[in-house]
């Protein structure tokens, strides 16, 4: 990957960080984050925020909420939306 092009980096930067990209598109990020400092620090930080957000408790919500939430999408789907 060229530094001059590292959106092209995002558009596998998921499955990279979690595991599931094919080892060819591994190796190629990973020779682009050896010579990419600005890169690298995306990857550090994406895959620090996805361990935080993992930490967290799972939300409850309120019965009302959730009835007025399959009633919503009861309509829409009836409704072809």
């Amino acid at each position: 990957m060229a530094h001059d092009n590292c959106q092209h980096l995002l558009a596998d930067l998921s499955d990279y960080i979690d595991g599931e990209a094919a080892d060819s598109v591994c190796a190629e990020i990973e020779r682009h984050l050896a010579d990419c400092a600005d890169c690298r620090a995306v990857v550090d930080t994406l895959r620090k925020t996805i361990y935080l957000y993992r930490q967290l408790p799972q939300p409850t919500l309120p019965e009302s909420a959730r009835a007025r939430l399959i009633a919503a999408f009861t309509f829409a789907d009836a409704s072809g939306s």
